[in-house]
């Protein structure tokens, strides 16, 4: 069966599901429209920019958010993982972008949110979600800089036992030596070339 008939009735958004290729194009472009934003700004890692790449508003969009999880899903369509999940607040609708579209595949495939802090009340938990112990999970991010946010979300899973079977990004800024650096895998769906920028 090929993907075209294997994605036909499958549910979802009035558009369905695209090809690999079709569907990187398509959030390439959502990408340079709504997300890159020019002008001074100083970045998480506390770099300056002469632009920046505001991905929210990609992730919590209706038409691009579907194109996220399938992009995510295709570019690490070679690793074998069960949980998805990264540190809040960007890694937060990747991860729920890349269940929905597993499911929509007939793939189980759980998210957790990693909080910047462990709760001091409740549960006093610092992942939240499905617990990952002993499962082989995928870090994610909508961009890096520097790989601090995805590096304090590998070591928080790894802390609750959970396997990082890699790193993946939906844009790579900079951050893939200090992940490298960390002996993880990486895996961005699109460098700054392929959005037209240095």
């Amino acid at each position: 069966m090929g993907e075209a008939e294997r994605l036909e009735g499958l549910p979802g958004p009035p558009h369905k599901l695209m090809r690999m290729s079709d569907a990187r194009d398509a959030l390439r472009q959502q990408i340079k429209d709504k997300a890159v934003v020019h002008g001074k700004v100083t970045l998480s890692s506390g770099r300056e920019a002469d632009y920046y790449i505001d991905l929210r508003r990609i992730t919590l969009d209706a038409e691009a958010a579907p194109l996220v999880g399938q992009v995510m899903l295709d570019t690490t369509a070679d690793l074998e993982y069960d949980a998805v999940g990264g540190l809040t607040l960007g890694a937060d609708p990747v991860a729920t972008s890349m269940l929905h579209v597993a499911a929509a595949r007939g793939r189980r495939l759980d998210a957790f949110v990693v909080r910047k802090a462990q709760k001091t009340h409740g549960m006093q938990r610092r992942i939240e979600g499905p617990d990952i112990a002993g499962r082989r999970v995928l870090v994610v991010e909508d961009t890096s800089t520097t790989g601090g946010s995805p590096l304090t979300a590998v070591e928080a899973a790894r802390e609750a036992g959970a396997e990082v079977v890699a790193v993946a990004t939906i844009v790579e800024r900079g951050a893939a030596s200090a992940i490298a650096d960390a002996g993880l895998a990486y895996l961005p769906a699109y460098s700054l070339a392929d959005l037209g920028l240095s």
